[in-house]
């Protein structure tokens, strides 16, 4: 296969790429059942090659009981059935190639599914047996072992322990699963867990992946003797995160990745707060590039904002790597919802039912978002359906909920089905086009979605749509965008600025009140109608200086 951009060992594609992270359960549905396939994504690929991105970051597509969302593997070689076949993932890559976009897919290290066939084996299997050290199994403690062996938090709240029982029903060990009970932790100081994903690498990137998506980064390694987190064993020796034995999984993974005659890319889902240990697997011989969370979850606000692009910049300037820029993902509360409420960061503990929002000052503030983030240097990532400025759906019918961050809540925590509610196509019909039958959508659609849908949006001048394909065409158009330079320009309190480049300045007014523009020459892009020479509160404008 020849891809519409060039190739080969020379070619860094992805340093100023935009990449669209496509949720194939709820993109669009082309056998009608309600559940989105990758079908569905090929007959959707215009749509994305008018958007105007580079690459498509696929959440997992493979065989899974669905227990989170994809993210339990059971099979990596076998595409789930809701989704389709090998042979369709093979064409999807192909399709979208053709077209000058490149695939990335997910790639969860940590876990894998309870219905993996490694994981029936160990179950199956006496304690001590060969096939129980590609997991943590453990005695409990106590005399009778009916103790959890460590008091470690899951992800998604509760405890990250579950025992097991002998064939006669007598309890047994306990294994560890950092998420949910269906979801064991792998050992990786067995071998057989490091040569299966190098392997599965292989299996992927053969097929014409143009690189992999690392879910949960930093948490492969454990230590064997099990210490309770806040024990003070120094840097990088925390029991279950950002341990420095990590680095050698992912130096081994480059090794893989640079083998190709285009290189693929290794992009990293790394959560620390600590921007040294951060920008550590983002070194040379490790990671291309890695999520900058602390972006993503901070409020609408000048001086926090401000504070996050200049740690991010500062952070990569001693490494190769981009920094990368995003609004939300699959995990996160959509911005037209999360910026129009009265605390617009996002922690998951802070999100809670009943909480007010503003959906037309949201929206506003998600239209300058999208070009501050689209003005930064880097890589730029998209959720799927934030370019149409899709809301969160908060208000479900009793029982559709299916996030288990929902459940192991005990029901106090709304969970990230919201965000992931199928997307509308076309202003009419049951399902607003994401499928032809009419079958009702795996998770329901509200009332009014179709008002959002893209053919709804695609010929009118002032969408969230037409504002995407503008400015990620610009970044494509203008070589201030395109490269590094960046500078910081004086502004009043409450309104950030920058120039990128000798000609092109980006400024965004968080203040209540209109702020004056600079000297300019020509308007090259707005989120919203100008005030004349004033930039209106919580508008985002292009300009060229």
């Amino acid at each position: 296969m020849q891809s519409a951009q060039p190739t080969g060992p020379g070619t860094e594609w992805w340093r100023n790429a935009v990449i669209y992270q496509v949720y194939p359960r709820s993109f669009a549905d082309a056998d009608g059942d309600g559940t989105g396939d990758l079908a569905g994504v090929r007959a959707r690929l215009p749509h994305l090659a008018e958007l105007g991105v580079d690459a498509l970051w696929f959440t997992p597509w493979y065989r899974s009981p669905q227990a989170d969302g994809g993210y339990d593997v059971a099979d990596y070689r076998e595409i789930d059935p809701a989704f389709g076949t090998l042979a369709d993932a093979e064409a999807l890559i192909a399709d979208a190639l053709a077209l000058g976009i490149r695939t990335i897919v997910d790639i969860v290290p940590n876990h894998i599914s309870s219905q993996h066939s490694w994981f029936q084996e160990a179950l199956a299997a006496a304690p001590g047996d060969p096939a129980r050290e590609r997991f943590w199994f453990h005695d409990g403690k106590g005399e009778d072992g009916a103790q959890i062996p460590t008091g470690w938090t899951s992800s998604f709240g509760g405890q990250t322990w579950t025992r097991t029982a002998a064939p006669d029903g007598a309890p047994g060990q306990w294994y560890l699963h950092m998420f949910t009970p269906e979801q064991p932790d792998l050992n990786w100081n067995h071998p057989d867990v490091a040569a299966e994903h190098e392997a599965v690498l292989r299996f992927w990137y053969d097929r014409g992946v143009a690189g992999v998506r690392i879910d949960s980064a930093s948490m492969l390694a454990k230590d064997p003797e099990l210490p309770e987190v806040g024990e003070d064993h120094g840097p990088g020796a925390h029991p279950h995160n950002d341990r420095d034995e990590v680095h050698d999984v992912y130096r081994r993974w480059r090794k893989i990745a640079d083998s190709y005659e285009e290189p693929r890319l290794l992009v990293g889902e790394v959560w620390l707060a600590d921007n040294d240990r951060f920008v550590r697997y983002l070194r040379d011989d490790e990671m291309h590039m890695a999520f900058n969370f602390d972006f993503m979850t901070r409020p609408w606000d000048a001086e926090s904002l401000a504070a996050s692009i200049r740690d991010t910049l500062d952070s990569h300037a001693g490494v190769s790597a981009p920094p990368s820029w995003v609004l939300s993902n699959h995990d996160v509360t959509r911005p037209v919802t999360r910026y129009g409420r009265e605390d617009s960061s996002f922690s998951f503990a802070a999100k809670r039912f009943g909480t007010p929002t503003d959906l037309g000052l949201g929206a506003r503030r998600a239209r300058a978002a999208a070009l501050l983030t689209a003005a930064l240097p880097g890589v730029l990532y998209i959720y799927q359906g934030d370019e149409l400025g899709l809301p969160e759906v908060e208000d479900f019918p009793e029982g559709v909920r299916e996030d288990p961050m929902h459940f192991r809540s005990g029901g106090v925590d709304p969970g990230r089905d919201g965000c992931r509610v199928p997307l509308p196509w076309t202003a009419e019909g049951p399902t607003a086009g994401f499928n032809s039958g009419g079958a009702a959508t795996w998770l329901p659609q509200p009332e009014g979605w179709g008002a959002y849908a893209a053919e709804a949006q695609a010929d009118d001048p002032d969408s969230f749509l037409t504002l995407y394909r503008r400015a990620i065409r610009l970044r494509r158009s203008e070589p201030a965008l395109r490269g590094d330079a960046f500078a910081w320009t004086d502004t009043e309190p409450g309104v950030l600025a920058f120039r990128r480049g000798e000609d092109l300045t980006c400024v965004v007014n968080f203040a209540d009140a209109p702020a004056a523009l600079p000297d300019h020459t020509e308007v090259l892009l707005a989120s919203a109608p100008l005030d004349g020479v004033l930039l209106p509160s919580d508008t985002a404008v292009w300009l060229r200086t």
